[in-house]
């Protein structure tokens, strides 16, 4: 299976739309979202293209192919409006033996995991800073924020298939790539 992985949407559709552009282009099988996406938050400015409504309009007609998890900005009202589940503290994957654990970073952190054991693949967002590296027998990484990307960094996300994780620049630039 080939997965896209994407976190940090806040409502944009217009960085949305340049992602999903990639997804059908690249022909992904899921597309993972690590949380916060529909309300940009508190603490973040109203991002480029901000219409949630249009995310919503985006997103549910490929539910059946996306996995999610819940961000610190996602409410029960976002579930009521999208059609796949996004309230969770997090997802598993199971991939041909690699387990991928995925969730928003606000909960657990590669160094606070829920009893579930340790993952081959930790996935995380919040941050807004992509990062790619092995700690002990572990993957993490965060494949940044699809909107609103921290520290000057590019609009980032990250894709999984046969144990290798990598990240991109949402122009398609490759940026890093660990294998299992």
């Amino acid at each position: 299976m080939r997965y896209m992985i994407i976190s940090d949407i806040h409502g944009s559709s217009l960085f949305l739309e340049k992602a999903l552009k990639r997804f059908y282009e690249e022909a992904y099988d899921y597309l993972i979202i690590l949380g916060d996406i529909l309300y940009h938050g508190p603490r973040n400015p109203i991002p480029e293209g901000h219409n949630p409504k249009i995310v919503v309009e985006l997103l549910n007609p490929i539910a059946s192919k996306i996995i999610a998890c819940r961000g610190n900005c996602e409410a029960e009202v976002d579930q009521m409006l999208l059609e796949f589940p996004c309230l969770g503290d997090y997802s598993q994957v199971f991939d041909e033996g690699v387990r991928l654990f995925a969730t928003h970073g606000h909960l657990y952190t590669s160094e606070n995991f829920p009893k579930t054991g340790n993952p081959e693949v930790f996935l995380y967002g919040h941050t807004h800073l992509w990062e790619l590296k092995k700690e002990g027998n572990v993957i993490v990484c965060n494949p940044g924020s699809l909107t609103l990307p921290k520290g000057n960094r590019p609009h980032t996300y990250a894709t999984y298939e046969n144990g290798t994780i990598t990240v991109y620049t949402l122009e398609g630039e490759k940026l890093s790539t660990l294998n299992i």
